[in-house]
């Protein structure tokens, strides 16, 4: 299937990658027609989803959990190269106990149920927050999973809990007075490489769904330049056609970042 004589479909996906890399680097109004490089979704409505159909709230974060894999397939499929999904939240663990302890039972069952089918599709698993307070099953299920899927580059899924934006700027900067750095040699670049995403590219894209408008404490230093995109679908709703819509209002977007648009006489 290597064949140049008539591009193969095969040739035309790499053509396009190449192409949706490199726009995606421009950082320009142009970029923001390209489908963005790294999507991150705050994964909102799950108790809503339950209560509406009578349900414990706990079904709604099962059905949440099985939504994952949709969404990180047809992320991949029309060329997300990065997709983060905030899970659970620091303050997440205010939550009445038994939801707490149901949420991150589901968790840890969710990545060993799915990484095996996640790492045939080429998803590459990390995690972003701390392991601190995370049960023994749970924090095998994360190391697990990473370890597996490191070497896969179709899609990297970072997965978000026991995550905040505070906490990780709060830790980030205790980690540069530790190491003695001088003030003056601090700057973006230095903050970037003690923060959890230090490998990771900005969110081009943050999808809320549920119809919350707010950012309640995620990705707070790397969202300074990401679109958002508000929607009232609960997450375990939210499929592949409001993926793909919410891509789309991306591309339709003019990213300027602080600049102004070229006219036709530049």
């Amino acid at each position: 299937m290597k064949s140049s004589k008539s591009e193969e479909p095969s040739d035309r996906d790499r053509d396009r990658e190449i192409k949706l890399n490199a726009a995606a680097e421009i950082g320009s109004a142009e970029a923001g027609r390209a489908v963005p490089r790294h999507v991150a979704i705050i994964m909102d409505g799950n108790g809503r989803w339950a209560t509406k159909r009578g349900l414990p709230r706990i079904s709604g974060h099962e059905a949440g959990t099985e939504n994952i894999r949709r969404i990180t397939v047809k992320a991949g499929e029309i060329g997300v190269r990065y997709l983060t999904l905030w899970a659970f939240s620091t303050e997440n663990w205010r939550r009445p106990r038994d939801e707490v302890d149901g949420i991150l039972r589901i968790l840890a069952e969710a990545i060993s149920r799915e990484t095996e089918k996640l790492h045939e599709r080429g998803a590459q698993l990390r995690h972003i927050g701390s392991l601190e307070g995370l049960s023994l099953e749970l924090r095998n299920a994360i190391t697990d999973s990473i370890e597996l899927t490191q070497e896969n580059d179709h899609i990297v899924l970072t997965l978000a809990f026991n995550y905040g934006g505070r906490a990780e700027l709060l830790q980030a900067i205790r980690r540069i007075v530790a190491d003695g750095v001088a003030p003056d040699d601090i700057d973006e670049t230095l903050l970037n490489r003690y923060l959890y995403t230090c490998d990771i590219p900005e969110p081009d894209l943050i999808i809320r769904t549920s119809g919350e408008y707010r950012t309640s404490n995620f990705l707070l230093w790397q969202s300074a330049f990401a679109e958002y995109f508000f929607t009232p679908v609960l997450w375990p709703d939210f499929g592949p056609e409001d993926l793909e819509q919410a891509v789309n209002e991306y591309r339709n977007r003019d990213r300027r970042f602080g600049g102004i648009k070229p006219t036709l006489s530049e």
